[in-house]
C-alpha cells in the first residue's frame, strides 16, 4: 500500500477533520482515508452514471430530429459578433 503525506493543512481543517472522525467513530487517519476513497471511487462513478443517464435521455428526446452541424453554429455565432 502507498503512503501520502499532506503538508501545510490549516489547523482549522485538521480540527474539523478530527471532529468529523470522532462523530464517525474513526481515527483522524481513518477519516482521511475514508474521504479519499470516496473521492476517488464513488464520486467519479456517480457523476459518470448521471452523465450517461442524461445523455441517453437527450439522445432519446432528439431521436429523428435534424441536427445542425456544430461548425455551422460556431460560424453563425462568430459572424454575428463581428457585425
Amino acid at each position: 500500500m502507498a503512503t501520502i503525506n499532506v503538508r501545510r493543512l490549516d489547523n482549522d481543517v485538521v480540527d474539523r477533520l478530527k471532529l468529523r472522525a470522532s462523530l464517525n467513530n474513526r481515527s483522524l487517519e481513518g477519516e482521511a482515508r475514508h474521504i479519499l476513497e470516496c473521492a476517488a471511487n464513488d464520486d467519479f462513478e456517480i457523476k459518470r452514471g448521471a452523465f450517461l443517464k442524461i445523455s441517453d435521455q437527450l439522445r432519446e428526446m432528439t431521436r429523428g430530429t435534424r441536427q445542425t452541424p456544430s461548425e455551422d453554429l460556431i460560424r453563425e455565432d462568430r459572424d454575428r459578433d463581428h457585425r
